[in-house]
């Protein structure tokens, strides 16, 4: 099974700095295969606890080094809960990538482990008759400290329902959940990795010299 790993993260970053310097990213030191995954982006001054800047990837299996040169730069610029990423940001950024695994249906909507498990639900909205989705990764619950409770009504407000959230509507839900393998690396190891790996200090269009 592939696992997510720093030759991933590093991708990212390349394809982010390489968009802000309108070049070619460096090609990735991670083997071709077929998996869903997610690149996660988060910003952090001053040593405060770091702020989600742009999450966004595939259930679906795909080819892993597309999906994380997309991932990254959609995710960066073009999720739509928060402003493109600036250049000027990136000695700020932290990037997480993601490569999900172990599908399997719940039983209900208890029936999953915060820390371990992500969700994917998927439910008829009452009041529009419309189908509705939403995903959490498996980390999501337990940094923000939720229940399972709280998890599964964020997640149905994620999705768009704003109405009523009954017992009966959530024993109605259709969830899957799975598994996913991480990897975090803050923009100061990126750096460090260019320098000691390709004897460069990054300059970047937009950004002051990292050194």
């Amino acid at each position: 099974m592939v696992s997510a790993n720093r030759e991933m993260a590093v991708y990212c970053f390349d394809t982010l700095v390489a968009h802000y310097n309108s070049e070619q990213a460096p090609p990735p030191g991670f083997e071709e295969g077929q998996h869903p995954l997610f690149v996660t982006w988060k910003k952090a001054i001053n040593g405060a606890e770091p702020r989600l800047r742009g999450c966004i990837g595939t259930l679906e299996a795909r080819c892993i080094i597309n999906g994380f040169r997309d991932y990254a730069l959609t995710s960066a610029l073009r999720d739509r809960r928060f402003p493109p990423i600036q250049a000027k940001e990136l000695p700020f950024l932290e990037c997480t990538v993601s490569i999900l695994t172990d599908y399997e249906p719940a039983l209900d909507y208890l029936d999953w482990e915060v820390g371990k498990h992500g969700l994917i639900i998927e439910f008829t909205d009452p009041d529009y008759n419309t189908r509705r989705s939403a995903t959490y990764l498996p980390e999501v619950a337990a940094h923000e400290g939720w229940t399972k409770l709280e998890t599964i009504d964020s997640l149905m407000r994620k999705a768009g329902y704003n109405g009523a959230i009954s017992e009966s509507l959530r024993n109605r839900l259709h969830i899957t959940r799975y598994q996913s393998t991480l990897y975090t690396m803050h923009y100061r190891d990126y750096a460090s990795y260019v320098k000691m790996t390709r004897g460069d200090s990054l300059l970047i269009n937009g950004a002051k010299p990292i050194h």
